[in-house]
């Protein structure tokens, strides 16, 4: 080697040597690298993140007849709930969730209303299920059962313990309750110019989660924590007065009986077309002729299986359309929406049902083919809600707004509908989700007709400030104006930053996928999302499960110095990077020269693991006029003014 060359390499590394002293004065252990607990495999469910090989859950179907009397704005119900206990214990007693007692004066959730009211508060409404017979029924023994009431919950106890491993056995109950006018944006009636609009749900007695993670699942419904339930086959029937239309989760096992021959065969010609066929047009909303007559009252059947709820809505006001959707392999659903007169132009609900297609064959596409005989979209009080086929959206919504609405409650379809985690205690594992797909969505459809790009730096005010709070917070223990974005924004954006800027989209995609298919119709914890992504991606992200979803953490990465070598651009560069937040990110940075190069340098997220700072060696051949970190904004940085170096005019460059 000469001894020129020798010296400059000499200088070189005695300059790295200075700024890496500077930096390992700061060197920590990283709290973000901390190894994050999402659990050991068990004989229920794998490290992995797959359902283990011995992984069980209970079974509930039901067979439901309800009476719908407006008059009185009353339902009457009959009910059987054939429960299954495939679980390795003996039960003793089981739990029924009567979510309609929300509405009952003296509910914890009523007590817990804000004096100026909520959104998911008891309004003024003293309602309730009111059980009028409860019985069991159980290897050859009816009987009626000792039961214990805890808010919105009913523990019944059993004369005899049912058996582990497939034990059988019925619950029989007879019941009425009140539809209230406001039911807490789930359900509710609305008072349109032809009639009233009676969007019903969490109408019926449903069988508690018993499960491997917690036993028994019994947090009460108090109003923002949403639902947990068995899946099941549904077989239920809606007696209304005749000139109601009732649009249900599930399929119409009985068209014949309840629709017109006119109507019939609609029904049939919009099964083949993928343009808007009305069933009911608005001129014919009201009329005799569109109702089958010779009755004063008409049943109408409804059949639905691989689900955990129903819903329906009621009315003689609803003009009805429908179109096909097209599903993967050929096959086939139907997109249709129920709404009053009053929103029925095309900058209104005219267009639901082309939402609700474009939604569905989305979705269909991305994650799993939808499964149900139908998506009902439906105008009324409520002003969005989701159910199995079908959601409730605002009868005042129109243009983006109802696209928006529309495409978010129908996502709801995969998470938590196919997909069945636990609403009551973790709101982002279908809200954050839904959100997410959401944005994919909304690119797709109609060539981004409504698509407006999210900003990474969006949330930047609210994760900085000190209303701040965990994705993992449970939902009704989040703060008010805080649950937009604990559970569906701040999610959200975390799998934005995950597919579009960490792990790429293709294997964040098939990850996801993976995640839907193993966990379709079952129960899957945040651990076994956690544990799904890192075995399918390759990608141990203990780091990120921290500090985006268990803590507050900020992230503000910092351009600090840069120097020469031997003073020399010519020469190479070493620029020095910080992290000055405890959230930690990859890093993604844009060189500048004054020769007109421009290079985007990446580095891993294991920068960080020995401390804050970070010296990166750049070979650059002429000076540099610019230094950007993120220059994407791919990024949650909350002080984006660090992120750009620019040589100092005033004074000689290094």
């Amino acid at each position: 080697m000469k001894v020129k060359s020798f010296f400059i390499l000499l200088f070189s590394l005695m300059m790295a040597t200075s700024l890496q002293a500077q930096v390992e004065t700061s060197n920590t252990v990283q709290e973000a690298f901390l190894p994050y607990e999402t659990g050991n495999s068990t004989y229920y469910r794998s490290a992995s993140g797959e359902p283990g090989e011995a992984y069980w859950q209970n079974a509930a179907d039901y067979d439901i007849d309800a009476r719908l009397f407006p008059g009185e704005h009353k339902i009457e119900t009959s009910i059987t709930i054939h429960y299954t206990n495939n679980s390795p214990q003996n039960l003793k007693f089981l739990w029924l969730q009567l979510d309609q007692d929300l509405f009952e004066a003296d509910s914890w959730g009523s007590k817990l209303t804000p004096p100026g009211g909520g959104r998911f508060g008891n309004q003024e409404f003293d309602g309730g299920i009111e059980i009028e017979n409860i019985q069991i029924i159980h290897g050859g023994d009816t009987y009626e059962p000792e039961t214990h009431t805890v808010d919105t919950n009913m523990k019944l106890n059993l004369r005899e313990a049912l058996k582990a491993k497939g034990g059988k056995l019925q619950i029989s109950i007879d019941y009425t309750f009140k539809v209230p006018e406001y039911g807490s944006d789930r359900l509710g009636r609305l008072d349109t110019k032809n009639g009233v609009i009676y969007e019903v749900a969490q109408w019926y007695p449903r069988m508690a989660v018993y499960d491997d993670v917690k036993g028994w699942n019994v947090m009460p419904y108090l109003g923002a924590g949403e639902f947990y339930m068995e899946y099941g086959t549904f077989n239920y029937s809606i007696t209304a007065p005749a000139e109601y239309v009732v649009v249900a989760s599930g399929e119409l096992q009985n068209p014949k009986d309840v629709l017109t021959k006119k109507q019939q065969k609609r029904m049939e010609e919009a099964r083949n077309s993928d343009k808007r066929v009305y069933i009911i047009n608005k001129g014919e909303v009201g009329k005799k002729e569109s109702r089958p007559q010779g009755s004063d009252r008409l049943t109408w059947k409804y059949k639905m299986e691989n689900t955990h709820d129903i819903a329906w809505a009621a009315s003689k006001a609803f003009v009805w359309d429908a179109a096909r959707i097209n599903l993967p392999d050929g096959e086939q659903s139907m997109a249709m929406s129920v709404y009053p007169k009053e929103v029925s132009g095309d900058s209104a609900w005219g267009r639901s049902t082309e939402y609700v297609k474009g939604s569905i064959e989305f979705y269909s596409d991305y994650l799993s083919k939808y499964p149900y005989a139908s998506a009902i979209n439906v105008a009324g009080r409520v002003g969005g809600m989701e159910y199995p086929g079908i959601v409730f959206c605002s009868w005042k919504a129109k243009g983006a707004g109802l696209w928006g609405v529309t495409d978010h409650e129908l996502g709801h379809e995969w998470f938590p509908m196919i997909v069945g985690s636990n609403e009551r205690e973790h709101a982002w594992m279908d809200e954050g989700f839904n959100t997410f797909i959401n944005s994919l969505s909304t690119a797709n459809f109609n060539n981004g007709e409504y698509h407006d790009p999210n900003n990474a730096r969006s949330l930047n005010g609210w994760l900085s400030g000190d209303k701040s709070e965990p994705i993992m917070t449970a939902p009704d223990q989040i703060q008010d104006g805080n649950f937009g974005y604990v559970s569906y924004y701040k999610p959200a954006l975390g799998l934005q930053i995950l597919r579009e800027s960490i792990i790429g989209e293709e294997l964040f995609d098939e990850a996801f996928k993976e995640y839907v298919d193993r966990w379709s119709y079952k129960h899957p914890t945040p651990k076994d999302f956690f544990n799904t992504l890192e075995d399918v991606t390759g990608r141990e992200l203990d780091w990120f499960w921290r500090g985006w979803f268990e803590k507050t953490w900020t992230m503000d990465q910092a351009v600090d110095k840069v120097a020469y070598t031997k003073k020399d651009p010519s020469k190479g560069a070493f620029i020095r990077i910080k992290n000055n937040g405890k959230l930690v990110m990859p890093v993604k940075m844009e060189v500048t020269q004054e020769n007109g190069k421009t290079e985007l340098v990446e580095l891993p997220v294991q920068t960080w693991h020995r401390g804050n700072e970070w010296i990166i060696q750049y070979n650059s051949t002429a000076p540099i006029t610019k230094v950007v970190i993120d220059p994407n904004k791919e990024f949650p940085d909350v002080k984006p003014e660090n992120n750009v170096w620019k040589p100092d005019t005033t004074k000689n460059n290094p």
